[in-house]
């Protein structure tokens, strides 16, 4: 048997899942885990009670890829096995400490430094490459691009348990894990499952700022703010808007009071650091974005994915939640913008911020010439 130089004498006689592990612990991946793929599983049934009380919102993809995100053997029947891997990406300091900060918009932890998927794809490819050296068989490498349940997979493959607030969950890095997935037709030992550690704890659940939670291990996204400033499209609702306080790129709370978290070193050579220009920014710079600026400052990093007007509307929230009367010239010029998403919500940052005569002012001008529908109703709905 001929043996690669680059194996250490250690791994020579062993197991293929074993030196899978080992390279990809090397490769800088902060966990790694083999779940061995079975038709059907528990998480189709749960994926299915998520779309049947139509929790999923705005999410149509999730509909129609439902059975290939049920069952990763849909997706690809050839496969035999996993290899789930992870990375830290927890935080330097509390992210919760940002919502006393009212005059910056904050921005969650992900999603403050480099796209997680341009660091992590990299390194499964180079993974791929060694399992098929290793073990031969075809591989197929996922980091959030495909219809494939990571969650429901990572746990299966010993990386953690799904917690009360549905993410993973792990002893050794809490709450804050990338996750990527690899899955191969060899057939490779499998790792054992984690057991559920959250107990009696329900931090995550209590904390919600929009009782996103209907009971415990389920969510209903669409009152997540998570989903409502990434992947809602439309207005976010009145019920919500001042619950999202300042949060204008996700929301981290039941994330940050997980208290496995104690255990999770920060990220390991800083990979996922905030650059100074996404760590919860000035909402006056926000506000002034146009759609060029707005993709050269946010380039590299998940935000950019929302777009520009969508964002803005989640920045003119943080204003109208602010107090902050300074930021009411902002705030009526983004009344003239070309996006009524933007002129919808300008409406109500402004009749949270201006005097009553301002506003009643911008009203009488404004209404009759705005074409559109929905801003319409924003402007009759509000009232100083």
């Amino acid at each position: 048997m001929s043996v690669p130089q680059s194996v250490p004498d250690e791994l020579v006689f062993a197991s293929p899942g074993k030196r899978v592990r080992e390279f990809a612990i090397g490769l800088g991946f902060d966990a790694v885990g083999i779940a061995r793929l079975e038709p059907g599983g528990p998480q189709a049934a749960r994926l299915r009670s998520f779309l049947d009380a139509g929790w999923h919102g705005d999410m149509d993809w999730m509909e129609t890829t439902a059975d290939r995100r049920g069952d990763p053997l849909i997706l690809w029947p050839e496969a035999r096995s996993a290899v789930m891997v992870a990375m830290s990406y927890a935080p330097l300091r509390d992210p919760l400490d940002g919502l006393g900060q009212r005059d910056r918009g904050m921005i969650s932890v992900y999603a403050q430094g480099k796209d997680y998927h341009e660091i992590l794809k990299p390194k499964l490819k180079h993974l791929a490459r060694e399992v098929v050296a290793i073990a031969s068989g075809d591989v197929k490498v996922f980091v959030d691009t495909a219809p494939l349940m990571e969650k429901p997979l990572a746990a299966l493959a010993g990386l953690g348990w799904q917690g009360k607030h549905t993410n993973l969950v792990s002893r050794q890095h809490g709450s804050w894990l990338f996750l990527g997935a690899l899955l191969t037709t060899a057939d490779l030992e499998p790792d054992d499952r984690e057991s559920d550690h959250c107990g009696s704890c329900r931090r995550c659940l209590d904390i919600c700022p929009t009782a996103a939670f209907p009971a415990p291990y389920q969510l209903d996204a669409r009152r997540c703010i998570a989903y409502l400033t990434i992947e809602h499209k439309g207005q976010i609702g009145h019920e919500f808007r001042h619950a999202i306080g300042n949060r204008i790129f996700g929301c981290d709370d039941c994330l940050a009071v997980c208290p496995w978290n104690k255990f999770a070193a920060e990220a390991s050579e800083m990979r996922f650091a905030a650059r100074s220009e996404t760590a919860n920014p000035p909402i006056a710079e926000l506000l002034a974005l146009t759609d060029a600026q707005f993709r050269a400052r946010f380039a590299g990093t998940p935000v950019k994915r929302t777009g520009r007007d969508r964002f803005v509307r989640n920045v003119l929230i943080a204003a109208g939640n602010s107090g902050d009367q300074t930021l009411v010239g902002e705030v009526r010029s983004l009344l003239d913008d070309a996006s009524p998403l933007v002129r919808g919500m300008a409406v109500w940052a402004l009749s949270r911020l201006a005097s009553e005569d301002t506003f009643q002012d911008e009203r009488e001008v404004r209404f009759e010439a705005e074409p559109d529908p929905g801003v319409r109703t924003e402007w009759m709905t509000e009232t100083k």
